[in-house]
Order: structure tokens, then C-alpha cells, then sequence
């Protein structure tokens, strides 16, 4: 009788075939698998510096961004405590101080397991991983050929010899992914702990140690439990190979899994300005390795994200408000949430913060959520200003002879223009109210006031000083323009209100402080630009007097409710037609500061939506945030101006009849003060201007 077949499972088939191609690969001659190296391109044992982020730092030297391809931050091995690098290799290769790069050891186990028991488990060491995470163009991991394998482990042999374990091992934890963009030990720390790897407890060095096998699975923030488990099984393989005691390992199994709310940076939009000036100047920050140092103060930079986001979210929950509701309102009913939004988007808005002596940026924020949209509305936007214009009118009326006493006629205009048109300016109250003070007329911002001063002056003059303040955006020289109808960008448009702030000297916005290598050295550094004059100073003195009416008994006295008492603050508010755009920019002795708000495609935000009521709160929670418990200087008149006490009411000198809630100083140019000789230039003196 013939002696039965013996019938073999598959799957029993695939483990021997498995096994003996471990074995093969595990016991291969040296000068073969140096030979499938040498065809390749010898190279693949080399430790080379991975890509990291350049980091983006606040003027204090804190971090407010990262940039780069992958977000790394190489971090020497000795700077860690012992049990950090232990807890990689209790669980990834626990005989890393004793093999070659190959563990013949861990490679026969493997053999034994996928042939006896059916477990297929990796017999790679911590070198191999280096090898392939470092080389994936040279050693690809997905390749499970017996030919990769060979290349793999000539490789680390090759790396072993010409590296030791202090250096491989550091590289390795350098190297690795622990999802969610995060390369490496140190921004892994940073991610998952809010501190660096140099502070990491034990417990929390071992869940980092947990997520090599699947950073994913073991993510520490989506899955603790996953990781408790596992991070407990590294907190007791470290014990059972001696790297610390039972007793620490217990106590470190007993605690939570507590992680932080993951975060790329309080600056955003700064990042992005600061990348592309960067690569402008021929500084390569995407390849990694610098340290960025801005004019960001970072405490300011994230009070005003919050003011803005959270002034927004406020504004939504307004009666009229017409866009959607994008933010979580608590306490929405139903009807409420049904309530089909007549702007089909999010209202937005933007902030600037800058330093009126030096120009240097303090905080920039372009939109309410950088995640949702990182569209820099501060820098890429054009937005008409509305009112908040008028201050340049103004200021070069003040400068042509007119002074903050004389009377001006709020009232209707008909001015016909060169395409045969009309043009009658009203105001948002829809009355007109007569004979008006320059200072009164400004502080409740009458539109027909400022056409007709820009008339008189002529609106190219009135287009030069803002030009030489800083506005870069073409300005039309129509009426309208008077009235902020020409759009503006954001940023240039708060940087030349610091003439005002400075006595009348043009400033250039800048965020980059310098730029250093991963040595320390300096390639790159800016210095404050020249300031230029824009304006005479005693104009800009008598102007910032003016718009500080505008916030104590003006269109802006919302944002005077904010700011403490012993803060100075000056400013206008802006308005456009149909309420799109909404802004304050104002000013304190150390800040310029200025808050635009609108849809993306402008639309009606409310009826009756103005800058006082929605961007002049926003302004007055930013400079109340900046200056804290701090106190402010104060502004000093220059040479040349007088001041005399006046009645509100008239305009002309106090006399003892005059109440005293009628008294304030007024500030003259020398020679127009009154009682002054008139001069042929003084155009004004003729009489109140009427067309």
C-alpha cells in the first residue's frame, strides 16, 4: 500500500517560506549584501540631518510659528533625561547596545514564532529603522523582497561602524514620525506635552515610545487609553531590562494620560508675511534651521486673535445682523438656528498693532480663524475706509491755513461732476446741522464738512499727505473720496495714522527683526527704515487733539468705556455705505492701532452697523489687553503752537460768561490764534466755505 500524501495548509507554507527568507536574510555572507549596497549607491548608511522647521519667534524670544517641509526640531541625545532614549529601545530594539545593526538574536525569534506559533512579528533593529526612515529612497520598508532586506542590514552594519549608538540612537529620535505632521522627539513633545523633550516625565517619554508602531492607533490625544496600555507595557519592559526600578515604573503606570491641545503657532498671518520676506531676501526658511526673530509681541499678538475672534462671535448674535451665524451660540432656539442667513458667509475682519516711532508691527491678525481661511486680510485686502479718511482731509486743511475753531456749514451739497453727474454727500442721520466748529464737525464725522474741505484744498493735495504717510493704494480724486470711497490696504492704511501718533513722521511696517542659522549666525537682519516727514508736527499735534474728542464725546466713545481713564487715546471710525465696511484706527502715545470688520464680498453687515458701535470695542479690548497695569506716556506739544481757552459752543475765546462745561484749550499754529494779523494765505479767513 502506498503511504498517504501529507497535505500541507497554505498558510503553513507562507510562514516556512517567510521564515527561511529571515534566516537567508539574517546569516547572508557580508560581501553579498555589500555588493547590493555598492549597486545601489553606497550611501544608504550615512546619518544626514533631516529637514526641520525654522522657527518664527516673538521680539521676547517666544515661539509664534514654525516653517517648513516637516515640522522638526533636531534635539541633541545628551540634552534629555536617560529615560527617554531608553524607553525607545526597551520596546523598539532591547538588545540595541549589543548587536551590529543586525540582531541575530531577535531575527531567530522571529523564525521561531512565525514557524511554531504562526505570529509574524519584525525583527528589525532600531539602526534598520534609521536606515530605511533616513534612505526611503534607497531602503523603501514597503519593499518586503529578500533583496531590500539585504540592503537594509549592510547598511546598518555599514552604519554601525561608522557611528556609535549615541549618535544613531539620537538620530533616530530625530527621525521619526509620530503622526499628525510631527517629526521627531522634540516636536512630538511639543505637540502631544505643550513642553519640550527635555522636560518630558517618564510616564510621558514612554507614550511617546508607544506610537513608532502606529502613531496613528496610538495617538495619545485621539486614543489615551490605546496608549496607556501600551505605554505601560514600555514603562514595564524598561523595568524588566533594569532601566529603572519597579517602583518607578509602578508609579508612572498609575498616572492619566494627559495631553495638550495641539497648536501651530499664535501667529499665523505674521508667519506667512515673515515667510515671504524672508524668501525675498534669498533665505531659504522652507528648507529648515533658522530662528526667526520678529517685532511680534506675542502676548499682544494672541489678545488680539481673541479680541477679534471673540468680537466677531458677538456681533453675530446682534439683532439685523445679516451673515451666518459661524460661531457656537449658546443659547440659540430653534427659530433662531432655522433662520436663513441673508449673507451667505462669515463675517471677518483684521487687526493691526504697530509701534508709531519705529513702524515695527506688534500684532497682525488677518481674519477670525486661520484654520477656516488664511486669507491675510490685514495685507491682501482693499477695503474702503470710510470716515476714518477724513482725518488726511483734515490734517491738510489744518495744514493750508484752517484752523480747529473756525466755523464750517454742515449742509446739503449738490456738486456737479465732470461726466455731467451730481453729487450731494448726506449724513448717516440723514440731517445737516448748520455752522459747525472744524473740531465738532470731525467729532461727529458730517460728511458734507469734509467734501467740501477736500474741495477747498484740493483732493490731490489731500492724496499727497496720505501718500506721504504711507498709503500706497491708488486714491481717486473724486468728492467721494473724501469719504473713504477709494479702498485701502489695511496694514499701509494703520501705519500712516502714526504720523499723527509721532509728530507727523511717516513710518514703514516691519516684522522681521533678523534672521540666524542653525549655527547661531546672523544671514539676515533689517534695521528701522528712515522716517520721512509727512506732515508739519504742530499739524499732527492739533489733529491727534482733535481725534481725541472723536473717542471721549464722538462717533468712538464706546471704545473710552474700555480703555482705562489714565490711557490717552485718539482715533476715528469709519463707516461705508450700506454699512459693508465697518473700521477704528486710533492711537495711544506707544500703539497704533487699527480694526477693520466686513464680509469677504461686501454686503450689508446690519442696518445701522457703524465703526463706533462694532470695530471701536474690538480696538478697546486690544489696547486695554496691551497696556494691562501698565501706565502710558503722554503727548507733549512742539515748538510753535499756542493754546488758548475757548468757548465749545462758539468756537471763540472763554469770557466769564462762558459755563465751564463750555471751556476747553484749543491748540493754534503760531500767528493763527486768535487776535492774530490775518495773512493772505490764511484762505479760511474769508468766511465759512459754501457751495
Amino acid at each position: 500500500m502506498r503511504p498517504p500524501i501529507a497535505r500541507h495548509d497554505s498558510s503553513h507554507i507562507r510562514l516556512a517560506s517567510i521564515a527561511w527568507t529571515l534566516l537567508l536574510v539574517s546569516t547572508v555572507p557580508l560581501g553579498l549584501a555589500a555588493q547590493a549596497v555598492r549597486a545601489s549607491t553606497g550611501e544608504a548608511w550615512q546619518i544626514v540631518t533631516p529637514a526641520q522647521v525654522s522657527l518664527v519667534l516673538a521680539r521676547d524670544g517666544a515661539l509664534i510659528g514654525e516653517l517648513g517641509r516637516e515640522r522638526r526640531i533636531n534635539i541633541a541625545l545628551r540634552s534629555l533625561p536617560k529615560y527617554v532614549g531608553n524607553a525607545f529601545v526597551a520596546v523598539e530594539d532591547k538588545r540595541f547596545y549589543q548587536h551590529d545593526g543586525v540582531d541575530l538574536v531577535g531575527v531567530a525569534g522571529a523564525i521561531k514564532d512565525a514557524v511554531t506559533k504562526g505570529n509574524l512579528r519584525g525583527a528589525s533593529t532600531i539602526t534598520q529603522l534609521l536606515v530605511g526612515n533616513m534612505h526611503p529612497d534607497l531602503i523603501d520598508r514597503r519593499d518586503v523582497s529578500p533583496g531590500r532586506k539585504l540592503r537594509e542590514q549592510q547598511a546598518a552594519r555599514e552604519m554601525e561602524r561608522h557611528y556609535n549608538k549615541e549618535q544613531i540612537l539620537e538620530a533616530f529620535l530625530n527621525q521619526i514620525s509620530f503622526g499628525r505632521g510631527a517629526f521627531g522627539i522634540e516636536m512630538a513633545a511639543r505637540q502631544f506635552f505643550g513642553k519640550g523633550a527635555a522636560e518630558l516625565t517618564l510616564a510621558e517619554a514612554a507614550s511617546l515610545a508607544s506610537m513608532p508602531k502606529s502613531p496613528v492607533q496610538y495617538d495619545p490625544a485621539r486614543y489615551p487609553d490605546r496608549n496607556r496600555t501600551r505605554r505601560n507595557t514600555v514603562l514595564a519592559l524598561m523595568a524588566e531590562q533594569r532601566y529603572i526600578t519597579a517602583a518607578q515604573s509602578a508609579a508612572a503606570q498609575r498616572e492619566p494620560v494627559r495631553t495638550v491641545t495641539p497648536t501651530r503657532g499664535t501667529a499665523p498671518w505674521v508667519v506667512d508675511v515673515v515667510r515671504v520676506q524672508a524668501e525675498r531676501a534669498g533665505i531659504a526658511v522652507m528648507q529648515g534651521g533658522y530662528r526667526i526673530h520678529t517685532t511680534i509681541d506675542a502676548a499682544l499678538q494672541r489678545a488680539t486673535q481673541h479680541a477679534l475672534s471673540s468680537g466677531l462671535d458677538e456681533i453675530e448674535t446682534r439683532p439685523g445682523f445679516r451673515g451666518q451665524r459661524c460661531a457656537r451660540v449658546a443659547g440659540d432656539t430653534a427659530a433662531a438656528a432655522a433662520k436663513k442667513a441673508k449673507v451667505e458667509a462669515c463675517l471677518e475682519g483684521a487687526a493691526v498693532v504697530l509701534d508709531p516711532t519705529t513702524g515695527d508691527v506688534r500684532a497682525l491678525v488677518g481674519g477670525r480663524d486661520y484654520a477656516r481661511s488664511s486669507f491675510n486680510r490685514a495685507v491682501d485686502g482693499n477695503r474702503q475706509p470710510g470716515s476714518s479718511f477724513k482725518a488726511f482731509v483734515y490734517a491738510q486743511s489744518l495744514a493750508q491755513g484752517l484752523t480747529a475753531n473756525a466755523m464750517v456749514a454742515d449742509t446739503a451739497l449738490r456738486i456737479r461732476l465732470d461726466n455731467g453727474q451730481t453729487y450731494s454727500p448726506d449724513n448717516a442721520d440723514n440731517a445737516f446741522l448748520g455752522a459747525l466748529t472744524l473740531r465738532e464737525a470731525l467729532t461727529k464725522s458730517r460728511n458734507p464738512v469734509a467734501v467740501q474741505l477736500a474741495l477747498a484744498v484740493g483732493m490731490d493735495s489731500v492724496i499727497a499727505l496720505a501718500r506721504r504717510a504711507g498709503v500706497r493704494s491708488p486714491i481717486s480724486p473724486y468728492p467721494s473720496s473724501a469719504l473713504g470711497a477709494s479702498v485701502v490696504q489695511p496694514l499701509d492704511f494703520v501705519a500712516a495714522y502714526a504720523a499723527f501718533d509721532n509728530g507727523g513722521m511717516a513710518v514703514e511696517p516691519r516684522f522681521l527683526q533678523r534672521i540666524e542659522d542653525r549655527t547661531g549666525r546672523t544671514v539676515f537682519t533689517t534695521q528701522v527704515a528712515p522716517a520721512r516727514s509727512a506732515m508739519d508736527p504742530r499739524v499732527a499735534f492739533i489733529m491727534r487733539d482733535m481725534l481725541q474728542d472723536v473717542v471721549t464725546r464722538g462717533t468712538a466713545t464706546a471704545l473710552r468705556k474700555i480703555v482705562p481713564a489714565r490711557i490717552p487715546v485718539a482715533g476715528k471710525t469709519g463707516t461705508t455705505n450700506d454699512n459693508t465696511d465697518v473700521w477704528f484706527v486710533g492711537m495711544t502715545p506707544e500703539l497704533v492701532t487699527g480694526v477693520w470688520l466686513g464680509f469677504d464680498k461686501p454686503a450689508m453687515i446690519s442696518p445701522g452697523a457703524v465703526g463706533g458701535t462694532l470695530a471701536a470695542p474690538i480696538a478697546g479690548q486690544i489696547i486695554a489687553a496691551a497696556y494691562g497695569s501698565r501706565a502710558s506716556g503722554v503727548w507733549t506739544p512742539p515748538p510753535g503752537l499756542v493754546p488758548v481757552e475757548l468757548d465749545r459752543a462758539t468756537g471763540q475765546p472763554s469770557d466769564g460768561r462762558t459755563p465751564d462745561e463750555r471751556r476747553y484749550v484749543e491748540w493754534f499754529m503760531a500767528g493763527t490764534e486768535p487776535g492774530a494779523p490775518v495773512w493772505p494765505w490764511s484762505l479760511f479767513r474769508l468766511g465759512p466755505i459754501g457751495y
